[in-house]
C-alpha cells in the first residue's frame, strides 16, 4: 500500500500546513485529501511536491507491507503482549538494557539487570550502585517497548525525541533545566575523547538534513542504518544518552527493514568506539563490528527457531 507518511513528517518538521502547501504548488483540497487517506495522485503531483521540497520520490512517498507473521518483529510484539518469560523478547530486554547502559558507565551487573527487569529488585548488591542506573535500567526496558510499539513507522524526530524523554526522566540529570529531557542540548559536548560534535544552535537543521537523506533511500540496507549511526552519533543531539538513543534506533530500523537486528555487547565497546571513530577513513571497521554483533544475535534467533 502506497504511504505518504513522510510527506507529512516532512511538513511537520518544517512546519508546513496544508493550507501552505496547498497555495504553494497548487494542488485542490480532494487531492490534499487523498494524500492524506494514503490514495493515489497524479505524477504531476508527485513532481511539484519533489520540486518544493528539493527533495527525490523516496523522501515523501513509500510502500507499506502487512506485518509478516515470521518477521522478527512480529515475534517480540507477539511475546510482548502474552508477557511470556524466558523467550526472544524476554532475553532482548535484558541483553540490550545491560550492554547498552554498561557501555555508558553504568555499574549495574547482568544479573541485577535481569533480576530488576524479572522480580523488580536489585539482586546482590555491593553498595556501590547508583541510583541513577536502576532508574535508567527500567526506563531503556520502556524505551525498548516504545520502539517496538512504533518500529513499522517512518523515523522522525518525535520518535528520537521521545526515546530520550523515557530514557532519562526521573534521573538527578532531567532535574537539571539546561540539560533539556526529550529536547536538543543546549551546551557543546563530545563523544568522550574522541570528536567534536555538531554546536547546539545546528542541531535542528542537521537532523532534519540527516532525516530527510535516510527517508529518501527507497531500499534501507544494513549498511545504510550503520551510517544513520554514525551520523546521529556525531551530531551527538542530546546533552547525554546519545549512545543509547542511537542503538535503540538501529535496532528499530532494522525490524523495520526485515533485516536481523543486534546488541553491541559491552565487551565490544572499544572497538565500536574505534569503528566511530575510524568511520570516514574506513567504514568497514564500525560494519564489521556491527555484523559480529548481527552473528551473536542471530544465534539467539536460531535458538528460539525464529529464523
Amino acid at each position: 500500500m502506497i504511504s505518504y507518511k513522510k510527506l507529512f513528517l516532512l511538513m511537520e518538521e518544517r512546519e508546513i500546513s496544508k493550507e501552505k502547501l496547498k497555495n504553494a504548488i497548487g494542488i485542490s483540497s480532494a487531492t490534499m485529501a487523498k494524500l492524506a487517506k494514503n490514495e493515489e495522485v497524479a505524477m504531476s503531483t508527485i513532481y511539484a511536491l519533489c520540486n518544493y521540497f528539493d527533495c527525490q520520490p523516496g523522501a515523501i512517498l513509500s510502500y507499506e507491507k502487512e506485518i509478516d507473521e515470521n518477521s522478527i518483529l512480529f515475534k517480540l510484539r507477539e511475546e510482548q503482549s502474552m508477557k511470556l518469560k524466558g523467550g526472544l523478547y524476554h532475553q532482548t530486554q535484558i541483553r540490550l538494557a545491560y550492554n547498552s547502559n554498561h557501555m555508558e558507565g553504568s555499574r549495574l551487573t547482568e544479573d541485577q539487570t535481569r533480576s530488576i527487569y524479572e522480580t523488580r529488585t536489585i539482586g546482590v548488591t555491593d553498595g556501590y550502585e547508583n541510583i541513577d542506573d536502576i532508574i535508567e535500567t527500567v526506563n531503556h526496558f520502556r524505551c525498548f517497548d516504545y520502539i517496538l510499539r512504533v518500529a513499522d513507522k517512518e523515523v522522525s524526530e518525535d520518535i528520537i525525541k521521545h526515546i530520550h524523554l523515557v530514557l532519562k526522566s526521573g534521573t538527578t540529570d532531567s532535574e537539571k533545566e539546561w540539560f533539556a529531557v526529550g529536547e536538543y542540548k543546549k551546551r557543546p559536548n563530545m563523544i568522550g575523547d574522541m570528536v567534536d560534535t555538531t554546536h547546539p544552535t545546528k542541531v535542528a537543521y542537521e537532523m532534519k538534513q540527516l532525516l530527510k537523506e535516510y527517508r529518501e533511500n527507497d531500499n534501507i540496507t544494513f549498511e545504510d542504518i550503520i551510517d544513520f549511526h554514525y551520523r546521529f552519533e556525531k551530531i551527538h543531539p542530546f546533552q547525554d544518552g546519545n549512545g543509547r538513543v542511537g542503538r535503540l534506533i538501529m535496532f528499530k530500523e532494522c525490524l523495520k527493514n526485515n533485516i536481523p537486528p543486534f546488541i553491541v555487547e559491552d565487551v565490544s565497546k572499544e572497538y565500536y568506539r574505534r569503528g566511530l571513530k575510524e568511520y570516514l577513513t574506513e567504514k568497514g571497521f564500525l560494519q564489521e563490528t556491527c555484523r559480529a554483533a548481527q552473528d551473536a544475535y542471530k544465534k539467539l534467533l536460531e535458538y528460539f527457531e525464529y529464523i
